[in-house]
């Protein structure tokens, strides 16, 4: 008998990002900065002091010393990864045994429900309100209900922008009996951070990411914070080398520019809030049943009937962001202010080229 692919893997198909060449990107939730030069300087000398003949430090201590004192964190709280992706996986695969219960949100990232089905847990969903917020009391009765051995989403929240207060994540970690993870990808964005007090809790993990404020997708880092219990169980089983030197060196120094990644961050900030009011102003103008969360990071969410007609009008016309079929909606990172306003108008253009003209 042929050899035949496990069930579970078998009809998989591999994850696909929107392919092509297109002049204006929104639709990853990257940071619209590229390094300054005097960053690259920096780097090229890593590139030439580099050892590529040895592996990297598996602790990767300068690394996580580096993202320590960015964050005000102890070191030794403080596991890295090869981007969150390596860190949901061990999650779901080494910190639980097989058939163990995860709690998701819907809508949430994806990827926590893919990797406890790797891993071949029992997922049960819980379902936001209609107008996309978590209610806390109601989170905690779904995981305590069904005595789930791991929480995981995050806050705030991708693709919906919208996240828990802290005090309600330190609720929902001191009612639970339950692995607590909360994904703070996007929380450099807002002010309702944990990440210092993870060390202080037996059941909170709390992960960060240098893809989306620090700017730093393509060297692909994640984080992992929690008590020393713990952090100590993720190093361990964590792959020896995972981070490798490159990136390791390299975010290394680019946390150390500290003053500089603020600044980067309050201009998304910044232009975030701008995007979202731009939004409002299109949806009073053509009175368009535009559904638009006030956004926490650095991207607005817009449920509409047209997310579908207006992503493809962006597509042919050079612009990706992101289109959710299932919920009707479209999420469009923040850019430069160019780059926001040349959407805006292409979204304009087809209201007034496209939609009124075939409602008239």
């Amino acid at each position: 008998m042929p050899y035949q692919l496990c069930e579970k893997v078998r009809q998989l198909e591999p994850y696909e990002p929107i392919k092509g060449q297109y002049r204006i990107r929104l639709d990853a939730n990257e940071s619209f900065y590229s390094m300054p030069e005097e960053l690259l300087a920096e780097i090229r000398e890593i590139v030439n002091d580099l050892d590529f003949n040895r592996y990297p430090d598996p602790m990767a201590a300068e690394l996580i010393q580096s993202f320590s004192d960015f964050y005000g964190l102890d070191p030794d709280t403080v596991t890295a990864t090869n981007g969150s992706d390596e860190m949901l996986y061990l999650l779901a695969s080494a910190m639980l045994k097989k058939n163990s219960t995860v709690v998701v949100a819907d809508p949430d990232f994806s990827m926590y429900n893919f990797y406890s089905f790797l891993s071949e847990n029992k997922v049960i969903s819980y379902g936001k309100t209609e107008l996309m917020n978590i209610k806390i009391d109601d989170l905690i009765k779904t995981v305590n209900d069904n005595k789930a051995d791991m929480v995981i989403f995050s806050n705030p929240c991708n693709p919906t922008g919208m996240g828990i207060s802290a005090e309600d994540a330190r609720k929902l970690v001191t009612s639970v009996n339950s692995l607590v993870v909360l994904d703070e990808a996007y929380m450099d964005f807002w002010d309702q951070s944990i990440l210092d007090e993870a060390a202080g809790y037996d059941n909170l993990i709390v992960l960060k990411t240098a893809s989306k404020a620090v700017g730093c997708a393509a060297i692909r880092l994640g984080f992992a914070a929690a008590n020393k219990t713990i952090t100590n169980a993720l190093r361990a089983v964590k792959s020896p080398y995972n981070v490798n030197s490159l990136s390791q060196k390299i975010g290394a120094c680019v946390y150390r520019h500290k003053e500089l990644l603020q600044e980067r961050r309050d201009t998304i900030i910044r232009n975030t809030k701008e995007l979202y009011k731009a939004f409002l102003e299109l949806k009073d103008k053509y009175v368009l049943r535009f559904d638009i969360a006030e956004p926490c990071a650095n991207f607005v969410f817009v449920r509409t009937e047209l997310a579908g007609d207006i992503f493809g009008y962006l597509l042919d016309n050079g612009i990706a962001v992101r289109f959710f079929k299932s919920a009707g909606a479209l999420r469009i990172t923040t850019g430069s202010e160019d780059e926001n306003a040349e959407v805006l108008r292409y979204i304009e253009k087809y209201i007034i080229e496209k939609y009124l003209s075939e409602n008239r």
